[in-house]
C-alpha cells in the first residue's frame, strides 16, 4: 500500500472522529426546527405571584410617585386602589379635586349647597348646613369672588382591603376675596379689594370599583 493512500485513509479517519465529537457536542438537526419557544403572556402571569417574579415592570408608576413618595404607606393605598379599579389615576383625581373644591367653597359662601350636596357626606353637610343657618339667624350675608387655586397637593391616602373604600386627604390653597354684610348692608368683615388665601386639608372617600364615579367630602380641616 501506498504512502499517498495511508495519508488519505488516516485524514479520513480523523474526519470521521471530528464529525462524531461535533454530534456529541451540538446535536443534530433534521429538517426544519422550529425556534425556541418564547415565554407566554400566561407563563408570565403565573409567574408573577411567585416571589422570584414578582416584580414591578417598567419600575415605579410615576402617576403615584409624583405625589407621593415611593414606598410610603399612602403609595402603597393608591397601588391597592389602582388594583381595585385599574382605570384609576391620581393625577385625573386632583384635577377633579381642584374643581370640587371651588364649587363646594363658593357653594358654602353663598349659603347654597343644593348643587353640591351629593358631594359631602352627612355629617360635612350638617356641619355646613348649621354655619349657614348662624348666618342667616344673625342677618348676615357673604359676598365672595373665587381668584383661584395656587396650590393642590396630595397630603395622605388610605385604602381598606374590607370594603375597597379608598380615602384621599388633599391640600388646597385657595385666593378669593369676601366680605360679609349685616342686615342693613354694611360691611362687617372682609375688603372687596383685598385677596386671601384660604388653607385646607380635605379628605374624599369613594368605594373604588363601584358603579358611582363621585368622590364624597368627608372631612374639612386645615
Amino acid at each position: 500500500m501506498s504512502s499517498a493512500i495511508i495519508q488519505l485513509l488516516v485524514l479520513a479517519g480523523i474526519a470521521v472522529f471530528l464529525i462524531l465529537r461535533l454530534r456529541s457536542v451540538l446535536g443534530t438537526r433534521d429538517g426544519f426546527e422550529k425556534p425556541p419557544a418564547s415565554v407566554s403572556d400566561n407563563d408570565v402571569s403565573r409567574r408573577r405571584g411567585r416571589p422570584e417574579f414578582d416584580v414591578i415592570e417598567g419600575g415605579p408608576d410615576r402617576d403615584i410617585t409624583d405625589h407621593v413618595e415611593d414606598g410610603s404607606d399612602a403609595a402603597k393605598a393608591l397601588a391597592a386602589m389602582k388594583m381595585a379599579e385599574p382605570g384609576f389615576s391620581v393625577s385625573e383625581f386632583l384635577g377633579g379635586a381642584r374643581g370640587a373644591y371651588e364649587m363646594i367653597l363658593m357653594a358654602f359662601e353663598n349659603g347654597d349647597l343644593e348643587d353640591v350636596r351629593s358631594f359631602l357626606s352627612a355629617e360635612v353637610a350638617e356641619a355646613f348646613d348649621s354655619v349657614i343657618a348662624e348666618r342667616e339667624r344673625e342677618g348676615l350675608t357673604v359676598e365672595a369672588n373665587f381668584i383661584g387655586v395656587r396650590e393642590v397637593s396630595l397630603q395622605n391616602a388610605s385604602f381598606d382591603r374590607a370594603t375597597n373604600e379608598g380615602e384621599v386627604t388633599v391640600r388646597f390653597i385657595g385666593e378669593m376675596t369676601s366680605v360679609v354684610r349685616n342686615a342693613d348692608g354694611e360691611i362687617v368683615e372682609g375688603n372687596a379689594s383685598e385677596i386671601k388665601r384660604h388653607r385646607d386639608g380635605w379628605t374624599f372617600s369613594r368605594i373604588m370599583g363601584s358603579n358611582d364615579p363621585n368622590w364624597v367630602l368627608v372631612a374639612t380641616g386645615e
